[in-house]
């Protein structure tokens, strides 16, 4: 009998991420444990009449954009929800960006979303989609900063519910 295959395995993410970072040559990588419940809200309408925000934390950037940098970056970038699947690009220390090069839809949906709007399941895009670069080393910098604007944001936005995606 041959050999499995491997490919359908569970990845260990915290094995895998502390072993980016050492090759890195950056300290120990501490995850944040929050002890705080989650808040949660219920939709206040349905989701075909609400207007949602994508936030996202795989390094996406538009082409004209400044590329984030890698050393505990907490900026964020404004991209238009009608922008150009072939005007985005990556930039990102802590995962493999070629799926991502290839397909920024991976780390970022937003044709998936705009197709939800075209078929009626989701009423609308807020007018932009924010990302960051997800890998920072400084939760307070995070919590005090990155966070705080991006909410600020989203509510300027006027939008119903947010998706986050993780990178």
């Amino acid at each position: 009998m041959g050999s499995k295959s491997n490919r359908h395995l569970p990845i260990d993410y915290i094995a895998r991420t502390r072993e980016q970072y050492d090759a890195l040559g950056h300290a120990a990588y501490r995850w944040v444990e929050n002890s705080d419940p989650s808040p949660w809200a219920s939709l206040r309408k349905p989701l075909a009449e609400s207007r949602l925000a994508l936030v996202a934390s795989g390094g996406v950037y538009q082409a004209g954009q400044i590329a984030f940098h890698h050393r505990d970056d907490t900026s964020y970038r404004a991209i238009p929800s009608d922008a150009k699947i072939s005007e985005l690009r990556t930039s990102h220390f802590a995962y493999d960006q070629n799926a991502a090069r290839a397909d920024p839809n991976v780390v970022f949906p937003i044709e998936p979303l705009r197709r939800m709007v075209e078929s009626g399941r989701l009423g609308s895009l807020g007018p932009s989609a924010y990302t960051c670069m997800g890998g920072i080393y400084s939760s307070r910098r995070v919590r005090e900063d990155l966070a705080p604007e991006i909410a600020r944001r989203v509510r300027e936005d006027e939008v119903d519910l947010v998706l986050l995606v993780p990178v």
